[in-house]
């Protein structure tokens, strides 16, 4: 059985000051919104090894890099919900 799906947030210096703090908070807003808090596994980790791709955030196995606002909601719609789109 599926355990469901894990999101890590990079909080290391790097990407917390690229502003991984605000896309924390934006995927708790998104998670909140379409009721996937219960199924979503969210944690920080103080670093992903990537710090000059930052903000990176990872969900399952699958790495994002310079992870943006704008590019976040298009990551998350694909990834959590299977819409296609942009991001």
């Amino acid at each position: 059985m599926d355990d469901g799906i894990r999101i890590v947030v990079c909080m290391g210096s790097s990407c917390f000051a690229r502003g991984n703090e605000k896309n924390l908070e934006l995927i708790e807003k998104f998670l909140e919104k379409h009721a996937l808090a219960a199924n979503v596994q969210l944690s920080g980790s103080l670093c992903e090894c990537c710090c000059g791709k930052g903000p990176n955030i990872r969900i399952n196995d699958k790495f994002f890099h310079a992870v943006s606002r704008e590019k976040l909601p298009g990551i998350l719609e694909r990834e959590l919900l299977g819409l296609k789109g942009k991001g």
